[in-house]
């Protein structure tokens, strides 16, 4: 249950950051990392989310990402990513950053969006970095070839960050500069050991904002935020907007 102090802040704040993890997408039926079932249980996802894995067998690898990506096409953001979209209507500036490729906080409405780790739903060249539809992905694997950039005829990968890669700098740099200036950080459905994402809370708490962990299970963080709401960000998040919607 939140506090009333919390409430208070939420009221007062002119900028919210929210770090989001698997957490949340879970609630809309996206498995966490590993898909269950078919022909992909028996690979790691290591053994796919990697730069040397793509260039031994692209086609292999395309195939496992597009697979993935039509699950989330198939999934709808939830009322934990719809709570975040309302948050806007109370506070002057809200800052999503999300571990997640899945694209709902965008289609749910978030207004600032930061992707840490890319998205699934997009593709580009390896070797021009020209952004490729996924149609031609799709029209590639269905012809049992990899798909290939139109431009230049290079390998084409999924905009997402593979295992051995650097995040965004500018992403990165940005989920900095918001968690430095908010005056309350959320940090939603994310287990916080993975890192450097899993730093953001403790950067928003030494710079003096109030720090809310929602998760269903208690983190490495837990014993030093704020404020620790137990339970999942569907079910937490709307009765928090609901609170600060009767002031």
């Amino acid at each position: 249950m939140h506090s009333d102090t919390l409430i208070k802040r939420l009221r007062n704040a002119a900028h919210v950051a929210v770090l989001t993890g698997a957490g949340i997408s879970a609630e809309s039926g996206i498995p966490t990392f590993r898909d269950p079932g078919g022909i992909w249980e028996k690979f790691e996802p290591q053994e796919l989310a990697n730069v040397d894995a793509f260039l031994d067998n692209p086609e292999l690898v395309q195939g496992w990402y597009r697979h993935r990506r039509q699950i989330v096409e198939g999934a709808e953001p939830n009322a934990g990513h719809r709570a975040l979209v309302d948050l806007e209507q109370h506070v002057a500036t809200v800052t999503t950053i999300t571990q997640n490729v899945d694209d709902l906080h965008n289609r749910a409405g978030s207004a600032d969006v930061i992707e840490l780790h890319g998205n699934i739903t997009h593709n580009y060249c390896m070797d021009c970095e020209t952004d490729v539809a996924p149609e031609r992905v799709d029209e590639a694997i269905e012809q049992g070839e990899p798909a290939t950039c139109p431009e230049c005829g290079g390998l084409v990968r999924p905009d997402v960050v593979w295992f051995g890669e650097m995040l965004p700098p500018d992403a990165m740099d940005r989920a900095s500069q918001a968690t430095t200036d908010c005056d309350v950080f959320l940090s939603v459905g994310t287990s916080t050991v993975v890192y450097p994402a899993a730093r953001l809370p403790m950067l928003a708490k030494e710079s003096g904002a109030y720090v809310v962990e929602v998760n269903p299970d208690r983190t490495p963080i837990s014993g030093d935020v704020d404020e620790y709401l137990a339970g999942p960000a569907g079910e937490v998040l709307p009765a928090l907007l609901s609170a600060l919607a009767e002031g």
